[in-house]
């Protein structure tokens, strides 16, 4: 009977107590990750012509070891404006973060900074399918990265779209070698032989 009466006691002493659990997720209530931290993959968005880094070239995809990823390239309309010096640009993209293991090798094979890892990490969906993100959604996410934490591509000069002017293209100017002229093997040489002159027969005269 005592013990019965001191568990009542406990419990009358945790219902007025103040809750100590809360609603998932709550953006006020998320701890703060570090700046190195490692979450799913991004693409990055090219601010100078207003488009994405990425080409759809498809090494990030052919490299992926868990085959998450599916994208598509098309001709980038840009490139015909002479606004944009991207041939190519991607059309889809699509991760399902339920089969990425954050190996970042995307991310190492990428050529064109066009894709990093973010911080975004919440996985609790209410759907299966959730966990597919598409194009607009990973721009997003890449958008959220750089705003944290001040990204800036690797190779600006290199993968910027922005186009080069036909003056400043460097020009590379090849050394030609000056022509050999050759002779046919039965075309005659002419020598020019000296003829004696008197003189110089009385010169040999003397001297003997």
């Amino acid at each position: 009977m005592i013990g019965f009466l001191e568990g009542l006691v406990v419990t009358l002493k945790t219902t007025f107590r103040k809750p100590v659990t809360a609603q998932y997720p709550d953006p006020k209530k998320r701890l703060a990750v570090a700046k190195r931290y490692m979450g799913f993959p991004a693409l990055l968005w090219d601010e100078d012509v207003d488009e994405p880094y990425c080409t759809g070239c498809m090494v990030c995809i052919r490299d992926c070891p868990t085959q998450c990823m599916t994208a598509e390239m098309k001709d980038n309309p840009k490139f015909a404006d002479d606004t944009s010096r991207r041939r190519k640009i991607v059309d889809y993209f699509e991760i399902n973060l339920g089969r990425c293991i954050l190996c970042q090798i995307c991310v190492d094979v990428c050529n064109f900074d066009a894709i990093e890892m973010s911080h975004e990490h919440e996985l609790s969906k209410f759907q299966r399918n959730d966990n597919r993100v598409d194009l607009a959604q990973l721009l997003n996410m890449g958008k959220e990265y750089r705003e944290k934490t001040g990204w800036a591509p690797k190779r600006p000069e290199k993968n910027s779209g922005i186009p080069i002017k036909k003056d400043d293209k460097p020009r590379s100017v090849r050394k030609r070698a000056p022509k050999k002229t050759t002779t046919p093997a039965n075309t005659p040489i002419a020598v020019e032989v000296e003829t004696p002159t008197e003189d110089a027969g009385e010169k040999a005269k003397t001297q003997s």
